[in-house]
């Protein structure tokens, strides 16, 4: 969590010193230096050991098309998939959009990094407001707060409208996917933790990638506002699938 936050601040921060480097070639010393870190982060991780998963890992419990069969699983994918769905989807266009709006690339950098921030931070505290309300109370919440981001973004095209959303987004994004993998956990037993996790991680990041490709054809073509308003449509789908699910009980797996 504390790296998350980190690489928020660094990351951001890499781009504004490096972008112009190499001119006339606009970023190209930064991707340099990404590749730099990422080798770093490579040799550093290198010298971690997990313990190998065994058999009971790999085929222990119910069949994985029972588990996914439970409307508590099926509620987590669904808000898994539209938080971060929709945190990357406005996050790869807000950037641009402020490219767009003849706004300074530092700027959009700085609205970058708060973003960031925003999204790992909270996490030193969502554990305990989960535990206090609940994970579907802080998933609804996390929804909301990704509305929120949308419509301050369409409010105004200023330098603070792109921050304030930004932000509000990272905050959204935190308390969404969270809640949501806590909902995950309520849904299988400890055998059964590798092979729910990979199902429920394979649907969230590939429908992240599928928006994230979007998001930028559909700025260039339509503009930020329409980008904006299109997020409205996934979020109220998954509040009224997060109400209506929300008056069955939730069976926790012995």
């Amino acid at each position: 969590m504390a790296g998350g936050v980190f690489a928020g601040v660094i990351g951001p921060q890499l781009v504004t010193h490096t972008m112009n480097l190499w001119a006339p070639y606009l970023f190209a010393a930064t991707f340099v230096g990404q590749a730099v870190v990422a080798a770093l982060s490579a040799v550093i991780l290198a010298g971690v050991e997990l313990p190998p998963l065994t058999a009971t890992h790999l085929h222990a419990g119910r069949p994985l098309a029972v588990i996914a069969r439970q409307p508590r699983f099926i509620l987590a994918v669904i808000c898994g998939v539209v938080s971060y769905l929709l945190m990357n989807f406005l996050m790869t266009a807000a950037p641009l959009a402020m490219k767009l709006c003849g706004l300074p690339q530092e700027s959009a950098n700085l609205g970058l990094q708060w973003h960031v921030i925003a999204m790992y931070a909270p996490s030193f505290w969502t554990g305990l407001l989960i535990t206090r309300f609940g994970a579907s109370a802080i998933v609804a919440v996390g929804l909301v707060l990704i509305a929120a981001s949308s419509s301050v973004g369409l409010l105004g095209i200023d330098v603070l409208h792109f921050w304030a959303s930004l932000s509000l987004l990272g905050i959204g994004w935190n308390f969404g996917f969270i809640g949501a993998s806590a909902m995950i956990l309520e849904c299988h037993r400890p055998g059964e933790k590798a092979r729910v996790q990979s199902l429920n991680d394979f649907v969230v990041f590939g429908t992240m990638t599928v928006g994230s490709f979007l998001s930028g054809g559909l700025l260039s073509s339509f503009g930020w506002s329409t980008v904006l308003m299109l997020s409205f449509a996934p979020l109220v789908a998954a509040l009224l699938a997060l109400i209506g699910f929300s008056y069955r009980p939730a069976a926790r797996p012995s």
